[in-house]
């Protein structure tokens, strides 16, 4: 694959929680720089689906939050980090369909446990730290090749 990118292109967002109303800005604006600069859409696809999930994650739980992400010429790194009640069982966590999601939130279409294995299942590599009562840190890499 042949980028447009000679040095590493960052990006910041800060996310805050319960703004349903921006929900999905970081990653428009995440996946349009990586169209501009030629990345294959097959896994804009993926970055742009793993980094909504994290943000409508940071949104629904945290008080808030700021997700980063760098651009290389051979892969994406996305961080996350929030400040929220953190994840007492990250394991169980991590299974499809389960969830914490408030009543409110799942009535809003949202909670369907499926936040964390997208972003798992559309990364390359997948870290995830949790302490509870301070907040989750996640980071996930997407290979152009």
């Amino acid at each position: 694959m042949d980028l447009n990118i000679n040095e590493i292109i960052e990006g910041s967002f800060q996310i805050i929680g319960g703004n349903f109303a921006n929900a999905g800005e970081a990653s428009m604006q995440m996946k349009s720089k990586l169209m501009e600069i030629g990345v294959h859409e097959a896994i804009v696809r993926r970055a742009a689906i793993a980094t909504f999930e994290a943000e409508m994650n940071v949104i629904i739980y945290a008080a808030a939050g700021r997700l980063h992400y760098y651009i290389s010429p051979d892969k994406i790194t996305i961080k996350i980090d929030d400040m929220g009640p953190g994840i007492e069982n990250i394991e169980l966590a991590m299974q499809e369909g389960y969830s914490t999601a408030p009543d409110w939130v799942r009535e809003m279409g949202w909670g369907a446990g499926m936040g964390l294995p997208n972003m798992k299942k559309n990364s390359d590599e997948f870290k995830i730290d949790s302490v509870v009562g301070e907040g989750t840190t996640i980071q996930m890499i997407i290979n152009f090749s």
